[in-house]
């Protein structure tokens, strides 16, 4: 490093050389992206423009042509890895890398990254039904991101004003494949989301081979959609097809139709549906009061509500009877406890002194009361008490 200040600047040249003495000492690196521009001179080296097609940002590579032809022929737009060493032109200012081996990235590699981009995504909670948002019912105002004059925008816009023809749109025809696709889909939902008039978004394409709908499974563009909260559509592909945007999107459709019929009810329908839900309302309804008059008829044929007074009447028979058995149970208690009365009355008389003196007995006293049990124990001239069934009589012991 060396020091400058406004008073003492760097020539151009000196700061040139020192930017090729440090991109000198860097050494070869592998390169991932895809071929934009290829360029093989009359001579023995070729010239390309390697593109990272997210940021739609691209450096100069040259290589020998042996090197290139290891790996021809090559599609447009290939996707390829280089192992390429920096070089820095004082002269211009411009850095470029000369490839030393290219090899082009297969559909086997491509899948084997996709799969591991989409666990990482699913482990990150980004394909989690809880984070998707809820379509509008009838949304006032729909944004469209599609290709340009292509069948896709004319099967949404088309059945969506058919389902129902107040719908408006907020379209933006972007390039939908190849290198600028990524950062022309992503500034385009930026925009989009930006809007407040719009309610859903629809990114559409209608299909194509797994290279041409590989940005829409671009890591910024597929964290840009779940990051927006204004809900997303997509209809990318076909069935068989499965961008990652499908799985961060809101809903998936099958087809760009299929997406203008999730969006947008059809207007026949909800007005079948009203007329329906109307009849329905008053059929409930008509019953619902044929129910309440047949209830108040039965009412009305009520005996209470002929006579009011019959609450009162049948409650006083059945007091009436109740009384009756009660004065009957009664009579017949009292009858019982008679009877039984009488028996104990029998049984008492039964056993009572009375009835042995009724048969001829007499009960001998001493003066003072004390009954005589032992004639041995009496002496001359003791006054006795005779007690008799009528009455009482006296005596006096008499000895020889």
């Amino acid at each position: 490093m060396f020091e400058t200040s406004s008073e003492s600047p760097a020539p151009v040249r000196v700061v040139s050389e020192a930017i090729k003495d440090y991109v000198d000492r860097l050494g070869p690196i592998w390169i991932e992206g895809e071929i934009s521009e290829l360029n093989e001179r009359s001579g023995m080296m070729a010239f390309m423009r390697l593109r990272d097609t997210s940021v739609d940002m691209s450096i100069s590579v040259m290589c020998h042509k042996s090197v290139i032809a290891t790996v021809k022929p090559l599609p447009d737009n290939a996707r390829v890895v280089l192992y390429a060493k920096p070089s820095f032109y004082t002269k211009n200012g411009s850095l470029s890398f000369s490839a030393r081996e290219i090899r082009q990235v297969g559909v086997g590699e491509l899948l084997a990254r996709l799969e591991a981009l989409k666990n990482a995504l699913a482990g990150e909670g980004l394909f989690d039904s809880d984070r998707k948002v809820a379509l509008p019912l009838l949304p006032k105002v729909i944004g469209l991101i599609c290709g340009r004059n292509t069948d896709a925008e004319k099967d949404v816009v088309e059945n969506a004003k058919r389902r129902w023809p107040s719908v408006q749109f907020e379209i933006r025809e972007v390039t939908v494949q190849g290198a600028a696709a990524v950062s022309e889909v992503s500034d385009a939902l930026r925009e989009l989301e930006a809007n407040k008039d719009v309610e859903v978004i629809i990114i559409t394409r209608g299909g194509g081979s797994f290279e041409d709908l590989l940005p829409f499974s671009d890591e910024g563009l597929v964290r840009l959609a779940a990051s927006c909260s204004t809900p997303i559509v997509s209809a990318i592909g076909h069935e068989k097809d499965a961008p990652l945007l499908d799985l961060v999107a809101d809903y998936r459709a099958s087809t760009p139709t299929d997406a203008a019929k999730r969006v947008v009810p059809d207007i026949a329908e909800e007005i079948a549906m009203i007329s329906a839900m109307r009849d329905r309302a008053r059929r409930t309804l008509v019953n619902r009061l044929n129910v309440e008059a047949t209830h108040i008829a039965n009412f009305k044929n009520r005996p209470v509500m002929k006579d009011p007074l019959v609450l009162i009447t049948s409650r006083a028979e059945i007091i009436a009877g109740l009384r009756d058995r009660s004065n009957r149970s009664f009579a017949h208690q009292l009858k019982l406890a008679k009877e039984e009365l009488k028996q104990i009355k029998a049984r008492v008389r039964a056993l009572s002194p009375q009835a042995t003196l009724d048969r001829g007995y007499s009960v001998v006293q001493l003066a003072d009361g004390q009954i005589v049990t032992d004639p041995k124990k009496l002496q001359h001239g003791d006054l006795l008490r005779l007690r008799l069934a009528k009455g009482e009589t006296q005596a006096t012991v008499k000895t020889e």
